[in-house]
């Protein structure tokens, strides 16, 4: 038996291909996946050519086919669960996973990532990332039971909602009353809205561009008190004036190669405040003012991926059905259409835009 995948061969260049299904072993499982979520990173990987030989995909979920004695054991799962399956495959054994902090995991090596969606097709049993009808499950994975009763689509959108958790709520600590600044109203920065909302945060502003209008109707949907278009208002003035120049106690920045908004971040924060920097860029920050950093006493720190605690959280938010997620869910592909699917995130499409896009073999 075989299973169909897309394997990105080449800069923008994807193939349709089929896989041997492996025999799954005591320690392992197999996942047949109902929607794999397309992340921005996918975007870039296809842009870029980087990772070629590889199966994307690393935001999947799916109904459990096959599982092992020991795996079910391991997991608390069984065949015909449905599962969420973590990004990271941490080795255990290594000493930032024995810290805790297994999304550094060191077993890939230097500057490679140990996850669904990285590791090559010729890594035998090839199956390693989500935009598949099937997934290899190794005995390192992490999964989460999802309520089967969910529309699939909604519920793959665990890992946009565990990173806003993570990135909004629990990495800068916000508490009740605080006031928190989302900079970019990506997938990301959307769910960053639930996540404070759901610590008590008092007052959320989120930023765009004029082009995300539509996003920002989403922003508020969400909860968001107030959204500013950065090329229509000067952002720092406008939160000023919305928060009677208190300013924010939690920034999360979280915009896609953009670097003036770390920069507005500095200014963003009141005394004190906590700047979360989660958004990749592909150039140094230029005009970085640590003095204002160091008068203010701001907390800056770095975020990367998602943790167990915050993937948790973000399931049993969905399975709360509290927020309009749906709105947030804008397109549905399948395998042949891969290629549209991450054109449609990229904004590549006249016409079309996307913010949460899933890849489905159904």
């Amino acid at each position: 038996m075989q299973a169909r995948a897309i394997v990105q061969v080449a800069q923008r260049q994807l193939e349709l291909q089929k896989f041997d299904i492996p025999e799954i072993n005591d320690e392992e499982g197999l996942l047949r996946i109902e929607h794999s979520g397309v992340c921005g990173s996918d975007w870039s990987q296809y842009k870029q050519g980087t990772f070629s030989g590889v199966i994307p995909g690393h935001e999947p979920i799916g109904i459990i086919e096959e599982i092992g004695s020991v795996a079910a054991k391991r997991w608390n799962v069984q065949k015909g669960d449905r599962v969420a399956v973590e990004t990271m495959l941490p080795c255990g054994f290594c000493l930032p996973c024995i810290k805790g902090k297994y999304n550094h995991c060191r077993a890939a090596g230097a500057h490679k990532i140990n996850a669904y969606g990285y590791h090559n097709i010729e890594i035998k049993p090839s199956l390693w990332g989500g935009h598949a009808e099937f997934m290899y499950l190794d005995p390192h994975t992490l999964v989460h039971k999802v309520d089967k009763s969910l529309p699939a689509e909604i519920a793959v959108m665990f890992n946009p909602l565990g990173a806003g958790v993570r990135w909004a709520s629990r990495i800068p600590q916000t508490q009740i009353g605080d006031t928190v600044v989302i900079l970019g109203c990506g997938q990301r920065g959307l769910t960053g809205i639930i996540g404070a909302k759901e610590s008590g945060a008092k007052k959320i502003i989120v930023t765009g561009l004029s082009v995300d209008a539509h996003k920002l109707e989403i922003a508020k949907a969400f909860g968001a008190d107030h959204v500013i278009d950065v090329e229509k208002e000067n952002v720092v003035k406008a939160v000023r004036n919305y928060t009677d120049g208190e300013m924010a106690d939690v920034v999360v920045e979280v915009t896609s190669g953009a670097t003036q908004p770390v920069i507005d971040s500095i200014d963003l924060a009141a005394r004190g405040g906590r700047i979360v920097l989660a958004g990749a860029k592909y150039n140094k920050i230029p005009e970085f003012d640590s003095n204002k950093v160091m008068m203010k006493e701001l907390t800056v720190i770095g975020a990367l991926a998602v943790d167990y605690q915050s993937y948790e959280a973000a399931i049993r938010i969905i399975e709360s059905k509290k927020y309009p997620l749906e709105l947030m869910h804008t397109h549905s592909y399948s395998l042949d259409q891969a290629d549209l699917a991450l054109r449609v995130l990229g904004n590549e499409v006249e016409g079309e835009h996307g913010i949460h896009v899933s890849i489905t073999p159904h």
